[in-house]
């Protein structure tokens, strides 16, 4: 018995891989207190007290707690809530009854804080807040997602303990700012509330805005007052600059430049920070002293070299955009991540796999996470948050204030290169009919004019749009959820009419000048009916990369999603930020996600699997897309290797060989199309082909199928293997003649493969051959493509639709409820153990480690109706070889026919499917092969 375990140890790799990479999501960091980093280290001051932590709390369901003074009996508050995160998430450690919530615990600041002034700084609190320190009502604040402050020096005296009382009221208004927060909403506090010690004239704000082209950095610095008096307004770069102003008395603001000679610049491979100190001095010689930093880095737009297309432009080079949606969410602190380390490895999720961008998704980043992205070198989206209700006159202003918030914080973020005000036109729509109405239009236009005002120095887009709908825009930018198979059709009508003039993808009324194209929303989650479930989405992926590289015209694409969140499951990881395996190395040696985000991609077919016949003679279509100007000679090597699996899945290779292909910086056309013949018999094969250099450095990994082909293997074949002479009997799947399952035995696709949940067993019979004699046969054995079986919730009995609005927080949340569910191989298996009888012998035990789905169910997906419905997309098993003894044999002889059972055991009931010629990884039928003497 033989048992092809490739995939169950590059499961066990994965999980001793994943389990020293991802964090233990139910723990917080191992200080004291969570998050106990600065939050916000592009302004920070040395005198700073963080209050993450555990508060006093209490619920105010009747809304009482104002009228019944409880801000003097804030100490007999019962509960306790670990601050910053959201009431209602586990890491809270409080449950969600109710929409206000009050705050308390005690402060005292350092005595060394003397003489200085006093703030308390809420990183962002979820919606309306007022603060009190021992019982001085100190302010509100409306809004969720930006910072605010009160100033607490009238009323606390350093070394000396006084009370903090917050009120925090998210009860629902339609004009709120919600983004998804049905995936786990932000209520009270969820960014770091700190006190922070300030000289008797502070610094507000500071802008640095880099001109690389000049060499030099623009600053524009704002003191929270009108200076009292003749203020020296210094700035120290590290890398060396000094430079000290003065502020005249009655002065709030200041503007002027320092040369920067031959700056170091902010990029993806070499993200330098620029740390700066900035202080206000005083006549008297007291300071308040921010510590800050910036990127030299521009953001443009140029022309792709040698065409007119415009691209987004990084330090003057365009740059084609690989981005992923972020929404930004944690399975346990919904909007706040457990901790720091947690953020930097978000970034470092994405950058591991190649991607150069992200999009934080309708919801304001938090700064730590931002300062990640500075550090490590990604790009930024970022989004504003939306409403859900219609366009008036307080959603505008709560739109208004969260854009100017978002702008004002993060301004020195080098790793922000667009800011995207709505998204989709939600929050936009009025009436019954949800109509984008023209003066609606007009705001937007307005708001566009107010991003453009506050931020020159990066894009900005208006609305990121699904209904082709913008208004007025830096980018060109349109959503699109499809099929694999769809993408070359839509690419190309998008190719099409995208020109200056063009009204394709605005609103009425507006019209294309000449903005770079993209895309920013793009995947398969909601390209089949009622989303894609939770699905092996590589395969779909891989065309639709395939399908982008074909088009220089679109600059860049922006996948949906980085990790799995409540209703969409289709993320690189999932919610809890374990792996998902897309097969892909088995096909082609090395080959990971990395290849399909490459400077260079050589996209071959724009279907992944074709089916041809034998011999036959195929021009595979190549296409070489290069997004880089590094030196490497004027030309590559493609290297190729043709090689497949038989009709008894035994592996071969038909043909290997390579060639040069021309290579110059930017370069994006089709070559010379391979010519490849196909093997002379029926088989699955994989062209896979690698780019190199002329060293050997291997630049970009691909591959296509073919299913070779005419009709169905016969059913009784003799064929002469390596000199053997076998003879081969072949069964399809569904012709088992009993099958009994504990939980449930149905078929996919007319038979094309067999499932049964739980205990129990299919069995075949097969009459013997009346010219077949045991005595000439040497050996025999029985062949099988298997795997285990799940019974997911769509399978079961009675199973309800999955629906709901999910980014509100209504729905059902069982993935596998999803009518196209089958989902992605993960770093958690599935096992189960079968045992195999021919003619009621016990023949052996076979483990199945999983019921797997990913790119190596060629034929799974090959098989798939184009009808916008997936049938166990990707799923495949495991190749089962099982010898038939002897005595075995002279049973079936006896009874006229070989019975073979495959029985889930008892002791471990994972199920089993068994895949024919036709769906899985291996081009078998159910087979039994007599070895002729």
């Amino acid at each position: 018995m033989t048992l092809i375990r490739n995939h169950a140890r590059m499961a066990l790799c994965l999980l001793f891989i994943q389990s020293l990479f991802v964090l233990n999501l139910s723990t917080v960091h191992a200080s004291s207190i969570p998050l106990p980093e600065h939050p916000r280290p592009d302004f920070q001051r040395a005198d700073w007290m963080n209050l993450n932590g555990t508060w006093q709390f209490c619920f105010d369901s009747k809304d009482v707690g104002i009228a019944e003074k409880w801000v003097e009996k804030a100490e007999s508050f019962e509960q306790e809530i670990l601050v910053p995160f959201p009431w209602g998430s586990k890491l809270s450690g409080i449950e969600d009854k109710g929409d206000i919530g009050w705050y308390t615990r005690t402060v005292t600041p350092p005595a060394s804080w003397k003489g200085k002034r006093i703030f308390l700084v809420i990183g962002a609190c979820d919606w309306r807040t007022t603060a009190w320190l021992d019982g001085h009502e100190l302010g509100t604040y409306q809004g969720g997602y930006t910072p605010f402050e009160f100033e607490l020096t009238p009323y606390i005296q350093p070394g000396i303990e006084s009370r903090l009382v917050l009120r925090v009221d998210d009860t629902e208004h339609p004009f709120k700012l919600n983004g998804k927060q049905g995936y786990g909403p932000a209520r009270g506090i969820w960014q770091t509330p700190y006190l922070e010690a300030r000289g008797k004239t502070p610094l507000a704000g500071i802008q640095f805005s880099p001109d690389i082209d000049e060499e030099k950095v623009l600053v524009c610095g704002e003191l929270m007052e009108p200076a009292p008096a003749e203020l020296s307004f210094n700035v120290e770069i590290t890398a060396g600059q000094s430079v000290s102003q003065t502020i005249s008395r009655g002065e709030k603001k200041i503007e002027f430049e320092i040369p920067i000679p031959q700056p170091r610049l902010w990029s993806l491979e070499d993200p330098f920070l620029y740390e700066t100190t900035v202080k206000i001095i005083r006549p008297d010689g007291s300071e308040d002293c921010v510590n800050t930093y910036f990127g030299m880095r521009k953001i443009s737009v140029v022309n792709l070299p040698g065409t007119e297309i415009p691209y987004v432009a990084l330090n003057n080079k365009p740059l084609y955009l690989e981005m992923t949606l972020d929404q930004a969410y944690h399975p346990d602190g919904f909007y706040t991540f457990p901790s720091d380390e947690f953020m930097r490895d978000e970034i470092l999720r994405s950058r591991r796999i190649g991607l150069n961008a992200m999009r934080v998704h309708v919801k304001t980043p938090i700064p730590r996470k931002l300062y990640w992205a500075d550090k490590l070198g990604m790009l930024i989206m970022a989004d504003v948050p939306n409403s859900w209700g219609e366009p008036d006159a307080d959603m505008r202003k709560e739109a208004e204030t969260a854009l100017r918030g978002m702008i004002r914080r993060d301004f020195n973020h080098p790793a922000i290169f667009s800011w995207v005000i709505f998204n989709e036109t939600w929050g936009l729509k009025s009436g019954k009919k949800g109509i984008y109405l023209p003066e609606t239009q007009k705001w937007v236009l307005s708001m566009y004019t107010l991003a453009k005002s506050l931020d020159p120095t990066r894009l900005v887009e208006d609305n990121s749009p699904c209904l082709n709908d913008h208004v007025e825009t830096d980018l060109n930018t349109w959503h699109s959820y499809l099929p694999g198979y769809e993408w070359t059709r839509y690419l190309d009508n998008a190719v099409k009419n995208t020109y200056p003039g063009s009204e394709w993808n605005f609103a009425k009324g507006y019209k294309q000048s000449n903005q770079p194209m993209m895309n920013s929303e793009c995947g398969n989650v909601w390209g089949y009916e009622g989303s894609a479930g939770d699905v092996d989405w590589s395969w779909d992926y891989h065309l639709m990369m395939n399908a982008f590289r074909r088009r220089p015209e679109i600059s860049g694409w922006l996948y949906t999603e980085h990790h799995d969140v409540i209703n969409e499951w289709n993320g690189y990881y999932r919610f809890d930020r374990s792996e998902k395996y897309t097969g892909m190395p088995e096909l082609a040696d090395g080959m990971t996600l990395n290849d399909l985000h490459g400077d260079c991609y050589i996209a071959l077919s724009d279907a992944l699997c074709q089916t041809v016949d034998p011999r036959a003679e195929i021009h595979v279509p190549v296409y070489a897309s290069f997004f880089t100007d590094k030196p490497m000679g004027d030309s590559l090597i493609l290297r190729w290797e043709l090689y497949g699996w038989d009709t008894l899945g035994q592996r071969e290779t038909y043909t290997a060989s390579s060639r040069r292909i021309p290579y110059a910086p930017w370069m994006n056309k089709e070559l010379e199309p391979l010519i490849i013949k196909m093997p002379d018999e029926s088989s699955l094969a994989v062209l896979r082909i690698a780019l190199e250099t002329e060293a050997g450095t291997v630049l970009h990994r691909n591959f296509t199928t073919f299913l070779v082909a005419q009709g169905p293997a016969p059913r009784d074949q003799i064929i002469n293997d390596n000199g053997k002479k076998k003879r081969i009997i072949r069964i399809a799947p569904d012709q088992f003649s009993k099958a009994e399952w504990s939980q449930k035995q149905w078929n996919v696709l007319d038979g094309l493969k067999v499932n049964g949940a739980g205990t129990g067993f299919f069995e075949y019979r097969i009459p013997w051959p009346e010219d077949l004699s045991v005595g000439d046969i040497a050996d025999a054995a029985f062949l099988v493509e298997a795997s285990a079986k799940q019974l997911f919730g769509k399978d079961r009995e009675g199973a309800e639709r999955l629906e709901g609005d999910f980014m509100r927080g209504r729905g059902t949340h069982d993935p596998s409820l999803n009518r196209n569910a089958y989902p992605m191989t993960d770093t958690i298996c599935t096992p189960s153990a079968v045992r195999a009888l021919v003619s009621g012998q016990t023949v052996g035990v076979f483990d199945l480690p999983d019921d797997p789905a990913d790119h190596r169910g060629i034929l799974s997906w090959h098989s798939q109706k184009r009808d916008r419905f997936l049938r166990e997309a990707g799923s495949y098993g495991y190749l089962i070889s099982v010898t038939i003894p002897k005595e075995a044999l002279e049973r079936a002889v006896a009874a006229k026919e070989i019975v073979i059972r495959l029985e889930a055991d008892k002791a471990m009931p994972g199920g089993l499917a068994i895949y024919g010629e036709r769906f899985g990884r291996y081009p078998i039928d159910p087979t039994v092969v007599f070895v002729m003497k």
